[in-house]
């Protein structure tokens, strides 16, 4: 799979697509937070009259998502300690809308498991710390000929829970960045409070834990 983070506009384009993915849990109406004490970069804590839950949030500009392996082969880095994974994709045929969907851990768990031991029984390799990928809307059913596809299909079976526009943009094409990653109101001038607002939504945390600092 493509390294993002050879491509500068592919690594923008990730973060307006985890904006989004914070946005539409936001939306329906999860206070959404980093965990202390956790210094995975994908992990928050979502909360909702009185329930709360780890969530993963994974963005995929190919529409294929992966996590890596535990270092013996049992169980999985980051998936182990969530219940849920929001996946945040491209639609599965066109570049110019976002998909999210809430996929349960559990199941997640279980697709990877079985990904991970169809490639081991066909001899694959796996580098340490390399994730293994499996497609968010093709099934194995659809290319039975290549174990890469054992274990996907999440996408299909999961309804997104929102969707968004990309305002037209191509994969060739840099994204239109939200509002929240730009200026002010204004279209130029940006307030501190403007700041503070914007940069709590985008992180995913309260807006009381945002200090700024200006030195002129």
């Amino acid at each position: 799979m493509t390294d993002i983070f050879k491509d500068p506009e592919k690594h923008r384009r990730k973060k307006i697509l985890f904006h989004y993915g914070v946005e539409a849990l936001q939306k329906q109406g999860w206070t959404v937070e980093r965990e202390k004490g956790l210094g995975k970069s994908s992990v928050r804590r979502i909360t909702k009259s009185g329930d709360s839950k780890l969530v993963s949030i994974r963005t995929t500009q190919d529409r294929w998502i992966a996590f890596p392996p535990n270092p013996d082969g049992k169980g999985w880095v980051t998936l182990d300690s969530v219940e849920a994974v929001i996946a945040v994709s491209l639609a599965p045929k066109t570049s110019s809308e976002a998909w999210v969907h809430w996929l349960p851990a559990k199941e997640m768990r279980e697709r990877f498991d079985v990904a991970y031991n169809a490639r081991k029984k066909a001899g694959r390799v796996f580098p340490k710390r390399r994730g293994v990928w499996i497609p968010l809307y093709q099934r194995e059913s659809d290319n039975p000929k290549n174990v890469g596809f054992v274990g996907g299909g999440a996408g299909l079976d999961h309804l997104p829970m929102a969707k968004v526009p990309l305002n037209g943009a191509g994969p060739a094409h840099l994204l239109t960045e939200p509002d929240d990653l730009r200026g002010g109101d204004d279209g130029g001038h940006l307030t501190i409070s403007d700041a503070k607002r914007r940069l709590a939504r985008s992180l995913g945390v309260l807006e009381s834990s945002i200090k700024i600092t200006v030195e002129a």
